[in-house]
């Protein structure tokens, strides 16, 4: 335990130089927030930068407030909703195909919070394989809940090591962390909300933070029928609309904005040609818009559209060149039973 204890304190100092405060919450409970002052521009600067272009739009990394992602848990439990049930089968389904793989003593690594209920998959299956499990969640919001706590308490062989911070700087603080290898995981379909650039360059950045013996965990949406993509982001609950409008709430309430909620409706349809689920919010009068805290007032005609998300799906030749490209090589690929969706296993080449 003495021995446990100081590679613990020199872990914490370590990161420290590195810029980290860190702040434990009990005792296999701890986080780190960076100590150096963000370039990262605030959430008003962002919002008043792009409602001011001519086509605008609000990004999709503003829809998780605590609000936000309760109404998004929500979705995850739709019928029509297929992304997490048919991960989530493919987890339940991998362990023996994915144990031989860990041979050594991994971390988890997981980029976004993500759902406990994948986390958890995830979490049996390495103390399957190993005694002791230390779970790194980085995300650039407050990520450590009350799921957090209940994890560390259904999981006594569990440590959980927080980063507040972006991914790529959240890898690099886990690079210089120790020498064990790390199952970095990207769980559910974010991936598909970067455009083709913004997605290449993030899978090279991941590539380039990775250690000779880290492994990459992926799940990425598939091409498939187009009312099937429909319905799954037009649900017949509107819980898909509750969730996009809850972003015009979060401005009003934090940027002192007067969005009338009432005035907007959620809008999603399918790009056969980009491959993609475009969401918007459409303006349903004309109507003029305050966001004090951004010092920022626009007009909005009506039926003018306000983009806040895309959602990429892809075909297993579109997969399979983009991990070429970014210096990855393929390990294995898991589908569910309609092959909706598939995780991706792959190492640095």
């Amino acid at each position: 335990m003495q021995n446990k204890n100081r590679q613990n304190m020199n872990n914490k100092s370590k990161q420290e130089l590195l810029g980290y405060q860190s702040y434990s919450i009990q005792e296999n409970l701890t986080y780190f927030k960076p100590t150096k002052i963000s370039t990262t521009t605030t959430f008003a600067e962002e919002i008043r930068h792009t409602l001011l272009q001519p086509k605008k739009s609000i990004s999709p990394k503003f829809f998780y407030d605590k609000d936000g992602s309760k109404i998004f848990d929500e979705i995850c439990s739709l019928p029509e909703y297929y992304p997490y049930n048919a991960e989530t089968e493919i987890l339940q389904a991998i362990e023996k195909k994915l144990i031989p793989y860990l041979s050594n003593e991994f971390h988890l690594v997981e980029l976004g919070s993500g759902s406990s209920v994948k986390t958890r998959l995830l979490i049996d299956i390495l103390l399957k394989s190993q005694n002791h499990l230390q779970y790194f969640p980085i995300d650039i919001s407050e990520i450590l809940d009350q799921s957090a706590k209940n994890l560390c308490m259904d999981y006594p062989n569990l440590s959980v090591t927080g980063v507040v911070d972006t991914f790529e700087n959240g890898l690099d603080f886990i690079e210089h962390y120790d020498d064990k290898p790390n199952l970095i995981t990207f769980l559910g379909s974010s991936f598909g909300n970067f455009s083709k650039n913004e997605g290449m360059l993030f899978l090279q950045k991941i590539n380039n933070l990775m250690k000779s013996d880290d492994l990459f965990l992926i799940g990425l949406d598939l091409k498939k029928d187009q009312q099937v993509l429909h319905n799954a982001y037009n649900d017949s609950q509107k819980t898909t609309a509750k969730f996009n409008l809850n972003v015009l709430k979060r401005i009003n309430d934090e940027l002192d904005a007067n969005f009338n909620i009432e005035n907007f409706e959620h809008h999603a349809v399918y790009d056969e040609e980009k491959g993609r689920i475009e969401m918007y919010l459409r303006s349903l009068s004309e109507q003029s818009i305050t966001i004090s805290k951004s010092e920022l007032s626009i007009t909005l005609s009506k039926d003018e559209l306000i983009h806040t998300e895309n959602s990429h799906k892809f075909s297993i030749s579109q997969i399979e060149s983009s991990l070429k490209e970014s210096n990855f090589e393929k390990l294995e690929m898991w589908f569910d039973s309609q092959k909706y969706f598939v995780l991706v296993l792959a190492k640095k080449i």
